[in-house]
């Protein structure tokens, strides 16, 4: 099975991630890996067959010490402790962190940003759903906080796969939320040619800007478009129908 493993910013913490890839499963159609093989969805959600996710999910789960703690992603900025996730029905949650060994943070995109956090000592790790609404709604920020309650020092942060900002076409409404939270947020907003009040926004930079404001400077990633790359993502933007990608990472 293909995977992204994250390149964080040197030296990398002592823990394991990984972020998976169109390919490596079963699924088939717009779920598909658009080369005729399995596609590897890992969304019970998004139309695919249960049966196809649920081998997706077991070919993933070879490669992890333990289940993921699913969450029931509802782009908010809710953050819950990864061991008390795990079992049915995932916890409604747009984020979670452990400060245990083997225990499996774990997020599902198709665009929206995943974002990877980790204490430089391995200590304490967390993952987060950060599109739009779970960036201007402080899930970064509360993520932080949990993970320093939890015993974490200093952390550093990979940006995972997500919508680039050459594609990422935002209303004013948008543009706006993010400027009255911190008005430098105004350089990740360029205006759409020809397209009154449209903008390009870029998510990679805003996710930076909450990271720095909030003590993290350590920061790999960003450098990948789920919109401009579809053998490698799935992109609902792009494709609408379409399947979903897990980024995890866990404490060795």
């Amino acid at each position: 099975m293909p995977v992204l493993r994250p390149d964080w910013p040197a030296p990398a913490p002592p823990v394991g991630a990984l972020s998976t890839l169109r390919a490596g499963g079963v699924s088939s159609g717009p779920w598909g890996d658009l080369d005729g093989g399995g596609g590897l969805d890992l969304g019970l959600h998004v139309g695919d067959r249960e049966d196809d996710v649920r081998e997706n999910r077991r070919r993933l789960r070879a490669l992890l010490p333990a289940e993921p703690a699913w969450l029931t992603q509802v782009h908010g900025a809710t953050v819950v402790d990864a061991a008390n996730a795990a079992g049915a029905p995932p916890p409604c949650a747009d984020a979670s962190f452990s400060n245990r060994p083997g225990v499996v943070c774990a997020i599902l995109t198709a665009d929206c940003m995943p974002v990877l956090l980790a204490d430089v000592n391995g200590k304490v790790v967390g993952a987060a759903h950060a599109g739009w609404r779970g960036l201007a709604g402080g899930v970064l920020e509360n993520t932080l906080q949990a993970m320093r309650d939890a015993g974490a020092g200093d952390i550093v942060a990979w940006l995972g796969p997500a919508i680039g900002p050459a594609n990422f076409e935002v209303g004013e409404d948008v543009r706006t939320a993010f400027i009255a939270h911190d008005p430098s947020a105004v350089g990740a907003f360029a205006p759409r040619p020809g397209v009154s009040g449209k903008y390009l926004a870029d998510l990679y930079a805003l996710a930076r800007l909450r990271l720095g404001a909030a003590g993290v400077t350590a920061i790999g990633g960003g450098g990948h478009c789920t919109v401009a790359e579809p053998q490698s993502f799935y992109s609902y933007r792009r494709d609408g129908v379409t399947g979903r990608m897990a980024t995890l990472i866990w404490i060795p």
